[in-house]
């Protein structure tokens, strides 16, 4: 059976096993006005690809409900904003299912691709008593492989998370070798079976091409990403203290922080906010959108990703695909991301980091003009390609069960 007659084979009444998305974490960001992060990005993705005739799944209070038919189209729609009033829409179409909540088909294939739930040992449980075939998507082993970056407690969940796409997996979608080694190495440590899993590199949704640069008089670099431990954005900030107090303001780049503030940053904030040194050559956006991201990112000298650890490393891949070049931390997945194109350097070694940044300052970089060379073979990833491999990860799963 091919990758359309199985997503779309639950578009009828007839009873039979249909497609259900687990869309209660896209809903409840939208709802609280939250912008969607890059996990969200890909359930977004998820939701363009393989949404048409699939049913929305929305769990709240315990209690597990379907919307489908062309209610579940207009829920899609509002949550790829595809409405002017998609919050409204979403919290209608949410309460008045869950009055007449209708019964959820046994056998039916659920798509969680957001970790949403997983944490919550009932989640499991009622899949089970459902008798619903999940196909998870891991985005990275973060909290358990570097548990000092994440939220105190995040570790435990997801260890939880984990146990339940091991335990009850029909199948697993991963987006980079360096996840599937994790999780492989994860499962065999504690003894537990490893489901059926495919490596589908994410897709790069092409940012829109700027009219217009922003106007900056000094060269800039921008860092792209929420603000949070392992991007490193703390020793961006002292590097820039002490370029600035080291040399004439005049001769220092400008740096540009675009991303949402995250958990466990004070040390940033506080750099931010109250350091005179760094006013009017570090500026922090977080409110912005893809023309005005775009914007920025394609003036830039080059984007810094200086990150200790990453699942993936979207930013990398939308800055190459925009032509602009990256001097990014020395990880493996970047390396998948991105192959030998940008330049790579040690997180932990700041002066390597100035010397870089003040020679991509300079017109005529020598470093820079050889990165812009490289950066013409560059080939960004694209969906197309992640779900010809999930399409297919599909269809010998769905061979397998029929045998």
């Amino acid at each position: 059976m091919g990758q359309a007659e199985i997503m779309r084979r639950g578009a009828s009444d007839s009873g039979q096993a249909e497609l259900l998305f687990d869309v209660t974490r896209l809903a409840g960001r939208l709802i609280d006005g939250k912008r969607p992060t890059g996990i969200d990005r890909v359930s977004l993705a998820y939701l363009r690809q393989f949404g048409t005739g699939a049913a929305a799944l929305v769990r709240h209070r315990g209690r597990w409900v379907q919307i489908r038919g062309q209610a579940a189209q207009r829920l899609f729609d509002a949550l790829c904003g595809e409405t002017e009033t998609a919050a409204r829409l979403v919290r209608t179409l949410v309460a008045t299912h869950f009055v007449a909540p209708r019964r959820i088909r046994s056998g039916s294939i659920l798509f969680n691709t957001g970790h949403s739930g997983l944490d919550e040992p009932s989640y499991g449980a009622m899949v089970r008593r459902l008798g619903l075939r999940p196909i998870y998507f891991l985005h990275d082993l973060i909290p358990i492989t570097h548990p000092e970056y994440c939220r105190a407690g995040e570790t435990a969940r997801h260890e939880i998370r984990l146990s339940t796409m091991l335990a009850t997996g029909a199948g697993l979608v991963v987006n980079s070798e360096m996840t599937a080694r994790d999780l492989t190495r994860h499962a065999e440590e504690r003894g537990m079976e490893l489901p059926p899993l495919v490596v589908a590199p994410l897709g790069t949704e092409p940012l829109p091409l700027p009219a217009a640069r922003m106007r900056e008089e000094a060269p800039y670099f921008v860092m792209l990403g929420t603000i949070e431990p392992r991007k490193n954005h703390l020793a961006m900030l002292h590097l820039w203290r002490r370029m600035l107090e080291t040399n004439r303001a005049e001769t220092v780049p400008s740096l540009i922080i675009i991303g949402q503030r995250g958990w466990e940053c004070e040390q940033v904030i506080d750099l931010l906010e109250r350091c005179v040194v760094l006013r009017g050559k570090v500026r922090e956006l977080n409110g912005c959108d893809d023309d005005t991201l775009a914007a920025w990112l394609a003036g830039a000298r080059a984007l810094l990703f200086p990150s200790f650890v990453e699942g993936f490393g979207m930013p990398l891949a939308e800055a190459l695909a925009l032509g602009v070049p990256a001097i990014a931390s020395d990880l493996p997945v970047f390396r998948e991301v991105a192959g030998d194109i940008p330049d790579y350097l040690d997180p932990l070694d700041g002066p390597a980091w100035q010397r870089r940044i003040l020679d991509y300052a300079m017109p005529g970089s020598v470093a820079r003009d050889a990165q812009m060379t490289r950066l013409r073979h560059y080939a960004a990833p694209g969906w197309a390609e992640h779900f010809r491999i999930v399409g297919d990860f599909l269809a010998q799963l769905d061979r397998g069960l029929a045998a």
